[in-house]
């Protein structure tokens, strides 16, 4: 596995995962959340080691009981395509690209590297990008408005002047009462700020206080938790409500859930077969390529009643098996 890896082209997964993505917008498999096609990027650690060491490999001293010691780890940037989902089907999400973070330069340096190549491959994939709060900078948002994008990012940066200034209005402000996913919100919706000069177009900032009941486990008792997020967007107020921003801001989450746990998780995306760049990036894109087709066969070939009542990894051990059945025994000499 790690020899053939290391021999393989990125380019030649990402032009499969491309036609993979082309034949599903032809067949209208990706459709629009609210007109609004969604992307999200999020930078991901997928291993580290003391002792093994390669030409991609990032490092860092960490202090051990045994003194300060130098890791070695690999890190890379992930593009998920969020497609809306009708009634009654599994939700579809896209893994369309990875960029590894290259010796010196942070995460968003490796984003916007990415992004550079994404859109140039796909121009009208996504209209609206989602990130966390590391992608609060300026440089970000106005490489996005300059190709016609947005931005949708969380804030949490105290030292910012743009938090400064919401959170000294949102005392004499009074909010919109809003439900989201069953809990009670107050939102506050301020657009056209220009606290912000470094971006190159009036900043709106949209607020969630979310309470919501939740059930103990040991003894069932019923208890109130709040949840307070804070989103910076170029999303234009006049077509695109309150709740939707809230809606879009949470769905950053999904690379979370559905990407990097599932990856590592069921489909072992962070095993290294060999430590080598290539290789390593090469098995995470043909992972992509295989987590795609798999989501898409399991989200619009299979009738809603052959998966009542069946986990997704029913249907990979199936294939598995038979896969085994036939080429296995295809292979075996007399």
């Amino acid at each position: 596995m790690g020899r053939i890896h290391a021999l393989l082209e990125p380019e030649g997964i990402r032009h499969a995962l491309h036609a993979v993505y082309t034949q599903l917008k032809r067949n209208k498999a990706l459709p629009d959340v609210w007109g609004w096609s969604l992307a999200v990027l999020d930078g991901h650690e997928s291993h580290a080691s003391y002792k093994r060491c390669c030409s991609g490999c990032l490092q860092r001293t960490l202090s051990t009981k045994n003194g300060e010691r130098i890791q070695y780890y690999h890190r890379a940037v992930y593009l998920m395509l969020l497609p809306a989902t009708p009634a009654g089907r599994p939700p579809l999400r896209l893994l369309l690209d990875a960029e590894p973070q290259l010796p010196g330069e942070d995460e968003v340096t490796t984003a916007l590297r990415l992004l550079q190549r994404v859109l140039a491959r796909y121009p009208r994939a996504f209209t609206l990008v989602l990130g966390d709060a590391l992608y609060a900078q300026a440089r970000f948002f106005n490489f996005l408005l300059a190709r016609g994008k947005h931005a949708l990012v969380v804030l949490k940066d105290e030292r910012r002047n743009l938090y400064q200034d919401i959170a000294g209005v949102i005392p004499q402000t009074p909010p919109q009462a809003g439900d989201y996913r069953g809990r009670d919100c107050q939102w506050w919706d301020f657009h056209d700020l220009v606290t912000w000069p470094e971006v190159k177009a009036p900043v709106r900032v949209v607020r969630s206080l979310e309470t919501r009941k939740v059930r103990q486990q040991l003894d069932k008792t019923e208890t109130e938790q709040t949840s307070d997020w804070l989103w910076g967007t170029t999303l234009p107020p006049a077509t695109v409500p309150v709740a939707h921003v809230v809606h879009y801001g949470h769905l950053r989450w999904d690379i979370e859930n559905y990407g990097f746990n599932e990856l590592g998780q069921e489909w072992h995306a962070d095993h290294v077969f060999r430590h080598e760049a290539n290789a390593i990036l090469c098995f995470l894109l043909l992972t992509f390529l295989a987590y795609n087709l798999f989501h898409a066969f399991y989200a619009l070939n299979l009738k809603a009643a052959a998966r009542q009542g069946k986990a997704q990894n029913f249907w990979a051990r199936l294939i598995n098996a038979e896969l085994h059945k036939e080429v296995i025994p295809a292979s075996m000499s007399p």
